[in-house]
């Protein structure tokens, strides 16, 4: 049976900066517009009155949108936040206010993996909707058809083992027949905690010094997915 790969976004197929530097500060600029013209459907209502009732009863729109930004700066993990993003961000892939940049050498990996027969899985802190916009708008095309599962952390924190042993039982697959990718040495080292086999993405552009001997932790080290051997 053929290595199912997980693979995680920042730092691995795109850049920490796209997420930090574009994806926030655009749903940051955003969310008050976004508030107001859709403030009264019944979806998004849901996420801003659950972020009023946890914040003492809230009884204005503006206060909430003020409150939303706060998280952001703060980079909270809130569900309510993450709902809001994502819905923010699907309006901005769809008008073109953006495309998520993978590096250049992810899709060519990505199509060659998936046409030998390999599963491929995401697995990052960012929401599934989430995962989901970003990689049916990449700069390479719609690449969401290759991958069969997405997984956050509802299932689980990503530097804890029984997370990657959870993922792999909702794969139906043996932990070792899962290839683990990151760039977050922690992550790799609950990953193979939990059985899997792993490989540390070393990104030139995110990492200024290469993280060789102790700091890779005894993991195989790659610069690009055309060096991984699946």
């Amino acid at each position: 049976m053929k290595t199912t790969i997980l693979t995680d976004i920042e730092g691995t197929t795109s850049s920490i900066s796209f997420v930090k530097d574009v994806l926030f500060p655009y749903a940051r600029d955003a969310l008050p517009g976004f508030v107001r013209d859709h403030g009264g459907q019944p979806e998004v209502r849901r996420w801003l009155d659950q972020v009023a009732l946890e914040n003492g009863g809230i009884c204005s729109d503006e206060v909430i949108v003020e409150t939303l930004q706060g998280w952001i700066d703060q980079d909270r993990k809130h569900t309510a936040l993450k709902a809001l993003q994502g819905m923010v961000w699907e309006a901005g892939y769809r008008d073109g206010d953006f495309a998520a940049p993978l590096y250049p050498d992810v899709a060519p990996a990505l199509r060659a993996w998936h046409a030998g027969g390999h599963r491929l899985a995401v697995y990052s802190s960012g929401s599934v909707p989430a995962q989901k916009l970003l990689f049916a708008n990449t700069d390479a095309g719609d690449l969401l058809p290759l991958f069969d599962c997405f997984f956050d952390t509802e299932v689980g924190h990503k530097r804890d083992a029984d997370s990657y042993r959870l993922i792999a039982d909702r794969l139906n697959r043996s932990a070792g027949d899962i290839l683990f990718l990151s760039d977050v040495v922690a992550e790799l080292d609950a990953a193979r905690d939990a059985g899997m086999r792993t490989v540390l993405l070393d990104r030139r552009e995110d990492y200024a010094e290469p993280r060789t001997g102790d700091a890779a932790n005894g993991h195989a080290r790659v610069e690009s997915f055309a060096d991984i051997v699946a």
